[in-house]
């Protein structure tokens, strides 16, 4: 068990100087068993079979500290902590962007990465098949042919065909300790696999968000640079017309320059972004298409739930466990090396001089062999084992520790930054329409004579930094409803209000 202690310190060694006591005492008692069973053997080796003693502690998961409720929440949160990615409604659909569910469902199919760790998935599948068969016996056949000449006696042969068989008895759980780790382990890719796409939707939704978002900073680039190409042309006409200095020429002229500068940084990050969108759906480097634009975008709400409920949600937390799980089953295995192995083998066949004797009554032959191997003296070895699986246990226990803690922050970060970035853009949004309607008035304070053409400068330049800022704090706020949903492990309820 692991818990907190007063001071708010991880409480773990003491709880393995528990579970070491406990194998301990364990395996004392397997050895006081086999003394007596050992001298009748022959009798009680079935019954010795069917209660051998499996060696480690049983899996209990450990005691974790869990906030009752998220640090930045206006309400409790309280995710349905069975749905998965592939349950519908997906969470990205809430976005109301078609474009963006095909470019999902596209990611879902062709990521290499992805790809990879379904692949990985296979492999552990495979690998836990082969810790299964190790417990059972073992079958083979063999054949041998063969003639010599031996002086003084003449020509002969020599013709077999055998069946063998040999079976390793799991007479102290190591083989069931190694299916338990084959199995958590198995467990573990998967939930890694599901942890990888879980990321991969999170990235390609956050992408096609930055790209919307970039679009429309390109376009009130663009449209600054219109208006301010007008205000040249206007003012060419005055300069040569002798109604204005050339002073107020060169300032109109910088700022159209400013706007014309903003327009290849926009493009060439556009440019990157569909590049890297397209590499995460699969496709070479390419242009990805847009069904709408950032404002058309939905902004999904955040329903009530319970910080506990990320336990049995996160794909790192379980994946964290189930690594725990297995390192906690190889404690046992490594405690399996004091005992001895007892394995059975036996040959069945025939074998002949002759060929045509060889399936003959006389020719059958077979034999059987059972075969004890413990160990006396190893220089250490098996204790330095027994040392590195406990070590290995419990970086288990603290990462898995570790894993719920960062969960606990990605979620609160995840809501303060809704929470600001939703200020923010209201701020903002306020801004902006003051700065349109400052613009205006400047304009007409400048053509009655009222002020120079430098206050209409000033507030144009404000207005094209909000408009900017603006669209970058909306995408902001879509891009933290991202990171929430992926910090909270994927789906939320269905039936969280709209």
């Amino acid at each position: 068990m692991m818990g907190m202690n007063g001071g708010g310190r991880l409480a773990v060694r003491p709880a393995f100087r528990q579970q070491t006591s406990q194998r301990q005492g364990g395996a004392m008692q397997c050895l006081r068993c086999a003394r007596r069973c050992l001298p009748a053997a022959g009798v009680l080796l079935p019954a010795l079979l069917l209660a051998g003693c499996v060696q480690g502690p049983a899996y209990v998961r450990p005691t974790v500290q869990v906030p009752s409720h998220y640090r930045f929440a206006s309400t409790p949160l309280r995710p349905d902590p069975v749905a998965t990615l592939a349950e519908v409604p997906r969470w990205w659909r809430h976005f109301g962007d078609a474009q963006l569910d095909a470019l999902v469902d596209e990611a879902l199919r062709a990521n290499h990465d992805l790809g990879i760790a379904t692949a990985r998935v296979d492999e552990f599948a495979a690998r836990a098949a082969a810790v299964r068969a190790e417990a059972l016996p073992v079958l083979g056949y063999g054949a041998a042919a063969g003639r010599q000449r031996t002086p003084g006696v003449g020509t002969g042969g020599n013709y077999a065909g055998l069946l063998s068989a040999s079976w390793e008895l799991d007479l102290w759980g190591r083989l069931r300790r190694e299916r338990e780790a084959a199995r958590a382990e198995l467990m573990a890719t998967e939930e890694a696999r599901r942890g990888v796409a879980l990321t991969l939707v999170a990235a390609v939704v956050t992408g096609y968000i930055t790209l919307l978002d970039l679009d429309r900073q390109l376009e009130i680039a663009r449209a600054t640079l219109a208006g301010r190409g007008q205000n040249v042309a206007v003012f060419q006409q005055r300069l040569d017309g002798g109604a204005l200095s050339e002073l107020e020429m060169l300032q109109v002229t910088a700022e159209y320059e400013s706007a014309a500068a903003a327009i290849p940084e926009l493009e060439q990050a556009l440019a990157m972004q569909e590049h890297a969108l397209s590499v995460l759906v699969g496709r070479n480097p390419g242009a990805i298409a847009r069904a709408g634009t950032l404002q058309a975008l939905h902004a999904p709400s955040v329903p009530p739930g319970l910080p506990s409920d990320l336990l049995a949600r996160r794909p790192d937390i379980l994946q964290s466990e189930q690594a725990l799980v297995a390192a906690n089953a190889r404690v046992g295995v490594a405690r399996t090396l004091y005992f001895p192995r007892l394995s059975l083998s036996g040959d069945a066949g025939s074998a002949s001089a002759e060929l045509d004797r060889l399936f003959t009554g006389p020719a059958r032959t077979w034999s059987f062999a059972g075969q004890l191997l413990g160990p006396i003296f190893a220089g250490g070895s098996i204790a330095a084992a027994n040392q590195q699986a406990e070590a290995r246990n419990q970086q288990a226990v603290l990462a898995y520790q570790g894993a719920i803690q960062d969960a606990f922050r990605d979620v609160d970060d995840a809501l303060v930054a809704i929470q600001s970035n939703t200020t923010l853009v209201a701020s903002l949004e306020r801004r902006v329409a003051a700065l349109r309607r400052a613009v205006g008035l400047a304009v007409e304070r400048y053509d009655n004579g009222y002020s120079d053409h430098l206050e209409v400068l000033d507030t144009e330049r404000g207005l094209f930094s909000a408009e900017l800022a603006l669209s970058s704090a909306r995408g902001n706020r879509y891009r933290a409803l991202v990171a929430l949903y992926q910090a909270l492990g994927g789906d939320w309820a269905t039936e969280a209000p709209q």
